[in-house]
């Protein structure tokens, strides 16, 4: 799929994901094109799905969450119907930023925004330790943030 774009595109992407809000003529000035032409770019590329989706990411300190936790999970089994109510239900988290389904010794990793550890305490009371098919979980809370980035390597 990444062979559809061409060293354009790729500046194009590499541009867009650090200043979403920039404006079609100054991100054609950046990449050389005409504004016309960079326009029909862009267009191609949220079409063909290059671009999933414009957001405005939060600074999680001024809004109150500054405590990073993970979450690993490990279930009771790994029948479908049993994977599927886990999904299902983590889904409806609010405090759930991220979950993926692992390889490895945990069956789930879930990533957390939370306060503080009375938050987070609250999170798990309310929510994580009612999940269905939970047979294990372990919390991690991140110390310091080392690398943090939402821009992929175009």
């Amino acid at each position: 799929m990444t062979a559809d774009l061409d060293a354009t595109d790729r500046r194009i992407l590499g541009v867009l994901q650090k200043e979403g809000r920039i404006t079609n003529a100054d991100l054609s000035e950046r990449v050389n094109l005409s504004p016309s032409a960079c326009h029909r770019r862009v267009q191609r590329l949220e079409e063909d799905g290059f671009i999933a989706a414009y957001v405005a990411l939060l600074d999680t300190r001024k809004m109150g969450r500054p405590t990073t936790v993970y979450v690993e999970i490990t279930l009771q089994g790994q029948a479908d119907d049993l994977l599927d109510a886990f999904e299902q239900a983590v889904a409806k988290v609010p405090d759930i930023l991220e979950c993926h389904l692992m390889a490895g010794t945990a069956d789930y990793l879930i990533k957390i925004m939370a306060e503080d550890t009375e938050d987070f305490a609250r999170i798990h009371r309310q929510f994580l330790s009612r999940l269905p098919g939970v047979r294990q979980m372990q919390s991690s809370f991140a110390l310091r943030t080392v690398v943090k980035t939402t821009a992929l390597a175009v």
